[in-house]
């Protein structure tokens, strides 16, 4: 752990002073429990100004419904304590649903308002009369501690997201250039690259919350677009390598021009890639692009192919670095300076596993379900907060595939923080008079838990410091520490988190495994009905779903021990895809002579995906069907014969990347002329 840096001590000043502040407004408005003011500023204080904006909104929203949630379900169900019971954790577990649904920021919304409910509802059915009003204060000491975290972090020495995020984006290039470089020069990739999709992920949050920036909101729309560019470099690289792999197996090496102009782009990405001089690199591509008469044998086939995919590639990172520049400076232009128009930009579309969506909001509702029946007829006093709790942390954990390991980090800081509050309670706290002392014995432990929000690393075990420690300290306008309160409440909170722990182990004990095969097989049925024409979609669509696919995918690749799964290659798959949608595309403007084999190729990709999809070994008849395919459109006039032979060769070799090519030409010379 490396020592905290200036940075992260005026971060944690300004959260405690935020926290003071929060604290100090609702002691003076004589809030029931002003401590929740002070534990939300903790929850919601970022170093990143946008971020701390965007959280607090969203906070905000999520509290306001599960407050509303509370003031409904309770008088209406409050005669009926098992009933009641089942519909906070249907609440908790159909809101979880959507949180898992929506893996953006946003999806804090949902989250909060999942146990918000509970953690209002539950305590107060002792007195149901004053569910309004204990929502109503509920709402009020979170909406200050909000406010108060939103106005110092805006007001005291912000930190804009523009800058970090142009960083981020310039590392994310960086390490793709690397790639790049490897490819292009010979060299064998040290690690896998695939991570780079799971990398986006992270850039996709920060992008998210430009739009809550006062200072940088204007970048919001040039970054999603840079992203999506970003994730197009992926496919494309991935296939510059599969084609110089091919034609290193095929010929023994590169022909000397081709030779010399990759070495040429490699050490134009390395340098600064200055935009000017991506037009000598393309026009040099244009020149070795083959005749057609050479498109009747393989090796001129994915030459062809390859200079079609360094095309992409130079013209795709000349606009990658435009626009990081552009943000790097803080001056987006007005109009894009972009000129990749192959593809359409990566667009929004998500993969869901409705299946195990469902299976972990079940869960979440069984487990606090049963909570709840074991405080109704245990008669424990404490009991609201024990079946509260394990609902909070089925919601906080239950879309990872192992949420035990994080319920026991829980369970073991939040029993720290249990143990310093109490030590605060009934040794320190009682000798405080005013606020400026209590302000001074709180500052040592919180301006410590502070130094470890910039850190995400440590993000849970910050926030049960924070938020157990502020709540466990009980602070009101009067002292009125009460041992056996006390040990009752903390033995409801470490006991709810360790029933949702005992639950977790029992009923989810297959890890990443089970999630990660289940992605695998989506991806080939996405491809299977992509193949037979089943489901219509763009390459933004389909780019968009796959990256989704692959960014969860990556991950659980590298967590799982399962070999079967570790020679996965989610961006071979993606390639796939693409050239499917580019010979569905151009197969109405092929001669018809050329659509029966064509829609040979559609039948058997589809067979093959689906046999995949079963557990079967695919047929070897699939590569003599694209075989046929090249044959019915190599050497053809027209761009789209020419886009649709290499659409084919990128079919073959993302299936069949180990088979060497055919030896025979696919055209006689004869049916060339007369084509001609």
């Amino acid at each position: 752990m490396t020592l905290p840096t200036l940075r992260d001590w005026l971060f944690s000043a300004k959260a405690f002073a935020a926290a003071m502040l929060a604290l100090y407004i609702a002691l003076a408005i004589d809030l029931p429990r002003p401590y929740w003011a002070m534990t939300t500023v903790y929850v919601v204080m970022n170093p990143l100004s946008g971020a701390t904006t965007s959280k607090a909104i969203f906070r905000a929203a999520g509290t306001f419904i599960g407050a509303v949630g509370a003031v409904v379900l309770v008088p209406a169900l409050v005669n009926a304590p098992e009933l009641l019971t089942f519909a906070i954790a249907l609440w908790a577990g159909g809101f979880m649903y959507l949180a898992m649904m929506d893996r953006s920021p946003r999806g804090y919304v949902f989250m909060l308002a999942g146990y918000t409910l509970p953690l209002i509802a539950l305590p107060a059915l002792s007195a149901p009369s004053t569910i309004f009003d204990v929502a109503l204060a509920r709402t009020q000491e979170i909406l200050l501690g909000i406010t108060c975290a939103s106005v110092v972090g805006a007001i005291v020495l912000p930190v804009s997201i523009g800058p970090v995020l142009g960083q981020r984006f310039a590392a994310w290039l960086k390490d793709a250039g690397a790639w790049a470089q490897e490819i292009l020069t010979g060299e064998a990739p040290a690690t896998s690259r695939q991570r780079l999709a799971g990398d986006i992920a992270a850039l996709d949050m920060l992008v998210s919350q430009l739009s809550y920036d006062g200072e940088a909101h204007d970048m919001a729309g040039r970054a999603r677009e840079l992203r999506g560019r970003m994730l197009l470099l992926l496919p494309v690289l991935s296939s510059v390598a599969d084609r110089l792999s091919a034609l290193r197996l095929e010929t023994g090496g590169l022909p000397p021009e081709l030779h010399d102009l990759t070495q040429d782009i490699a050490a134009w990405i390395a340098g600064d890639a200055a935009p000017e001089a991506a037009g000598p690199l393309l026009a040099r591509l244009a020149a070795l692009d083959p005749p057609r008469e050479e498109l009747r044998q393989w090796d001129g086939l994915v030459r062809s192919s390859l200079v079609a995919r360094l095309t992409e590639l130079v013209t795709l990172w000349r606009d990658c670095r435009v626009q990081q520049r552009e943000l790097a400076e803080g001056r987006p232009a007005a109009v894009p300076q972009a000129s990749y128009r192959r593809r359409p930009m990566v667009g929004g579309t998500r993969h869901h596993d409705h299946a195990m969506l469902t299976f972990s909001a079940g869960s979440t509702v069984l487990a606090t379900f049963l909570a709840g029946m074991l405080w109704i007829y245990s008669g424990w006093t404490g009991g609201a907060f024990f079946m509260a709790i394990t609902a909070v942390a089925c919601c906080f954990f239950g879309a990872m595939d192992q949420p035990a390991t994080s319920m026991r980090t829980m369970l073991v800081w939040t029993g720290v923080a249990l143990i310093g509050a109490g030590a605060y309670i009934f040794a320190v706290l009682p000798m405080v008079q005013d606020f400026e002392m209590l302000a001074l014995v709180l500052a040592p432990p919180f301006l410590l838990i502070g130094l470890l929000v910039p850190r995400p690393q440590y993000f849970l075990i910050t926030m049960m410091l924070a938020t157990n420690g502020a709540g466990s300290l009980a602070v009101q306008s009067r002292y009125g520490g009460d041992f056996a309160d006390y040990v009752d409440g903390g033995l409801a909170v470490l006991g709810g988190v360790f029933f949702a722990l005992v639950w977790t182990l029992a009923t989810r004990p297959f890890g990443a495994g089970l999630a990660a095969r289940r992605l695998v097989r989506a991806g080939w049925a996405d491809l299977a009905e992509l193949a037979s024409g089943a489901r219509r979609r763009n390459h933004a669509a389909l780019v968009g779903r796959t990256m989704d696919r692959l960014s969860q995918l990556v991950p659980r690749l590298a967590s799982n021990d399962n070999r079967a799964l570790a020679g996965i290659d989610g961006l071979a798959e993606l390639r796939v895809g693409y050239n499917l949608l580019d010979l569905q595309r151009d197969r109405r403007a092929l001669p018809s002579t050329a659509h029966g084999p064509i829609d040979r190729v559609f039948q058997g990709i589809a067979a093959h995906f689906h046999k995949l999809e079963a557990g079967a070994t695919p047929s070897p008849e699939l590569i003599e069907a694209i075989d046929a395919g090249i044959a019915a459109v190599a050497g053809e006039p027209g761009i789209a014969a020419r886009d649709a032979a290499q659409a084919l060769v990128g079919l073959r070799r993302g299936l069949f990347p180990g088979a060497a090519g055919p030896s025979a030409d696919f055209l006689q010379p004869a049916v060339l002329m007369a084509a001609e």
